[in-house]
């Protein structure tokens, strides 16, 4: 494997949920105990993220979003996983600082804590050339992604790094933190610019909270979580629909997996969905030998 190669790894690739990432078979009971943030837990991914946390056995589980009826329809689905696992949430634009600080406030105070923060609210405008784009269209993008992102975290860390510390005490592992990113930060896409570029920014963001805050014990990762026929993902043009194979269960199954520690040695990087769990453990030594999965320029210089 070589990084100047390719933009992937040459894994077998999966679809859906598989025995090795499974909440209720291989990771059943990994979240017992564990609190989770899931900022934009409305539908889709941060939907069935809530689902198969309850599922790995959680012990609360908090949703924000800006739709109150579909959290009310996610707390619901959390209830009929797991009747054990407590479950809250709150309105939350993630775009607005103080509503952030609130929501993860409100979390703390009434779980005690949080051990898995989520940052899964994203925005992806319909595509256009940079020459023909809707500039408040193009930017609102980079508030979404970017500005709300940063939000998440600032205001989560603190508490991660407890957490961090809490489980270490107890032969465990938290303060994980995960970021949504995407292929196509990887990737140069004709009227992409605008999502594409601010999901490679989340990559070097996530690379940042690791330089920062890895001593502290905080755990954080960008993850692409494959392509899901999202409400927002059928924003990008039709000749592209094709890609969205992967099932949102898929993802939130691959959370749960990096919520259980097995990936610790891989903080501070990119992850796919997509690659195989045990091939990618496989290859942790050139991974971090080699300082892959992390966004680098290649210059072909030695």
């Amino acid at each position: 494997m070589t990084p100047t190669q390719t933009q992937d790894l040459s894994l077998t690739e999966h679809h859906d949920q598989y025995d090795a990432i499974a909440p209720t078979s291989t990771l059943s009971g990994t979240a017992s105990g564990k609190i989770v943030l899931i900022m934009g837990a409305s539908r889709g991914i941060g939907r069935e993220t809530a689902i198969c946390f309850a599922k790995a056995g959680a012990k609360a589980i908090y949703l924000t979003a800006r739709s109150e009826q579909s959290l009310v329809e996610t707390q619901d689905l959390v209830f009929q996983a797991n009747s054990d696992t407590r479950c809250a949430y709150s309105i939350c634009d993630v775009t607005n600082a103080a509503q952030v600080d609130a929501a993860v406030s409100a979390c703390v105070e009434q779980f005690g804590g949080i051990d898995l923060v989520d940052a899964n609210a994203g925005h992806l405008e319909r595509w256009a050339k940079i020459g023909e784009s809707d500039p408040e269209s193009w930017w609102h993008t980079w508030e979404v992604n970017i500005q709300g992102t940063y939000h998440i975290i600032r205001y989560s860390i603190p508490h991660l790094i407890q957490s961090a510390k809490k489980w270490a005490d107890i032969g465990g592992s938290g303060g994980h933190l995960v970021l949504l990113s995407s292929v196509g930060a990887q990737r140069v896409a004709p009227t992409a610019s605008s999502y594409q570029t601010s999901k490679h920014a989340i990559n070097r963001l996530c690379e940042f909270v690791d330089v920062d805050h890895g001593e502290d014990g905080v755990k954080c990762f960008a993850l692409h979580p494959g392509g899901v026929a999202t409400e927002l993902a059928r924003n990008m043009p039709e000749d592209r629909h094709s890609f969205l194979i992967d099932s949102p269960e898929l993802s939130a199954a691959f959370l749960v997996w990096l919520a259980s520690g097995r990936a610790d040695w891989a903080r501070g990087r990119y992850l796919s969905a997509n690659w195989d769990v045990d091939e990618l453990t496989s290859l942790k030594e050139e991974i971090l030998r080699d300082d892959l999965l992390v966004n680098r320029l290649q210059t072909g210089m030695q």
